[in-house]
């Protein structure tokens, strides 16, 4: 497989992206089209529910890589459909890893910081124990194991908290709140590293290219935060930015007294991407820079449609 995979994207080949339409996906679609040819795979080309039309829909196209972006990422709504979440987090990665390695296709797998237990504050390895404490760390963990039990070679990517144009996050969120009412609060005892889905593509990109770039691998912008200092940091950046604010504090709560959640989160999952720079030579910028662009861009999209309201 590797000598198939390495001549087909030495030629800047084909690359599939399942999950298109979503936060990751559409950003990955957006910056590989420019050298490369995408097919997106969005919910209309593919039911990531349903594994068993992963085959005959992979069948009608020529791919050098797949790119699987896709799933059920809702904590709660896994907690309450854990059958849904292991169809599309499970069964169908595991599907698209079968097919891929018949074709002698590349593979990335997206997973989640969520595979591990939280109990500890250090920044996690790959190699560190997974031990997940709900539906949706567990269906996550089953789908990179399915995939790297077809290959070794296929690459497991997990992220975290990821925020970009392309779909709303929590800095949308949080921004949001603070323009239209003077309360805003976010969890204190939460702890990961946030994520900017722009920068993710940039840093993707030569792994697809990369036959070392294999089994699992750890990728995030620098630094960690709690929700609550990161929803600050989201407004003393727009405060900053020229965004007119009704509040510019985010009151810190406990995720045992929030009223939302159905499923227990785990505390601490932030990364060590330190395998990531030894593998490319890359430092991922601090989240803190990665924001500040993204609100400077999202301030001037306001400008214009507000501009265009008037």
């Amino acid at each position: 497989m590797d000598a198939t995979w390495c001549a087909r994207m030495s030629r800047r080949g084909k690359v599939l992206i399942i999950g298109a339409a979503g936060r990751m996906g559409a950003a990955l679609a957006r910056r590989y089209a420019r050298n490369r040819e995408v097919i997106p795979f969005r919910r209309e080309h593919l039911d990531v529910l349903k594994p068993e039309n992963v085959r005959p829909a992979l069948e009608k196209n020529d791919f050098d890589a797949v790119i699987y972006t896709a799933g059920i990422t809702n904590v709660d709504e896994c907690e309450t459909n854990p059958r849904g979440a292991t169809l599309c987090n499970t069964e169908t990665p595991r599907a698209i890893a079968q097919v891929c390695a018949e074709r002698g296709a590349r593979f990335i797998h997206v997973s989640t910081d969520y595979v591990f237990k939280g109990d500890d504050p250090a920044p996690r390895k790959e190699t560190d124990i997974a031990e997940p404490i709900n539906v949706y760390g567990r269906s996550k963990l089953e789908g990179e194991r399915a995939v790297l039990a077809v290959s070794p070679e296929f690459l497991v990517l997990r992220v975290s908290w990821l925020f970009g144009p392309d779909k709303t996050s929590f800095p949308d969120m949080i921004l949001k709140r603070a323009m239209e009412s003077d309360h805003v609060e976010a969890i204190a005892d939460k702890h990961s590293c946030p994520t900017y889905s722009e920068d993710l593509t940039e840093w993707i990109e030569p792994l697809l290219d990369n036959p070392a770039a294999r089994g699992i691998l750890h990728l995030a912008n620098s630094g960690a935060s709690s929700w609550q200092a990161y929803g600050q940091t989201v407004l003393d950046l727009a405060a900053k930015t020229g965004f007119k604010l009704r509040t510019n504090i985010v009151q810190p709560i406990s995720r045992s007294t929030f009223p939302g959640f159905k499923a227990v989160r785990p505390e601490f999952t932030s990364f060590d991407t330190s395998k990531f720079r030894q593998l490319t030579g890359i430092t991922p910028r601090p989240w803190e820079e990665a924001l500040e662009e993204y609100l400077i861009k999202k301030f001037a999209l306001f400008q214009v449609e507000s501009a265009e309201l008037r």
